[in-house]
């Protein structure tokens, strides 16, 4: 995986807009990519001018805020959808940790891998030291480790490119209601 990781930085991938302080409601947000649940790479700039972007931050993968924070997500999916809006999850789980995080729980959302915690760093994102946690996957148990661990935090980019909304003390369970009840408030007060 390290390998994995210095190819992405020799290439290019995973790198950000860096910002020395926190993002906060009506600055630019930064520009972002880095390796989705496939190994592929994602880039918000593919993004920015389409859609709103729910850009959500969670500790780790197979845990209980973050699955419940994660299927809560999955279950507004529908209705994301019907308002222009992209989910996007993101921590330090290495992309195979995604995979079964995704698949053990249905997501229907993209989740990347902030494997050097630039995404996290660019958004002011506090983080801490990764770490392994041991589940049970399809009858066997699994390593699931991470580089580093990212406090819960959630973002709304408009479709500006501007920050519209930043949640730094985030309620798993209600998360994903606060974010799609203030996409729909921007919505109604802008038409």
């Amino acid at each position: 995986m390290r390998k994995l990781f210095l190819l992405m930085v020799i290439a290019g991938f995973g790198t950000v807009s860096l910002a020395t302080t926190p993002v906060n409601v009506g600055d630019k947000a930064p520009v972002f990519s880095g390796l989705d649940e496939n190994g592929d790479v994602w880039n918000s700039e593919n993004f920015v001018g389409k859609d709103y972007l729910v850009v959500y931050f969670y500790p780790a993968a197979m845990t209980g805020g973050c699955t419940a924070q994660a299927c809560a997500y999955r279950d507004f999916q529908d209705e994301f959808s019907g308002v222009g809006a992209k989910v996007i999850g993101i921590s330090g789980d290495e992309p195979k940790n995604l995979v079964y995080f995704k698949k053990a729980n249905n997501l229907n959302f993209t989740l990347l891998s902030d494997l050097g915690g630039e995404i996290s760093k660019a958004f002011g994102v506090e983080t801490r030291e990764g770490g392994t946690i041991q589940r049970e996957i399809a009858g066997a148990k699994v390593d699931l480790t991470r580089s580093i661990t990212s406090m819960r935090w959630t973002f709304i980019i408009d479709k500006k490119g501007n920050i519209v909304y930043k949640d730094d003390a985030v309620n798993a369970q209600e998360d994903s209601k606060n974010t799609l009840e203030t996409i729909k408030k921007l919505i109604a007060d802008n038409n």
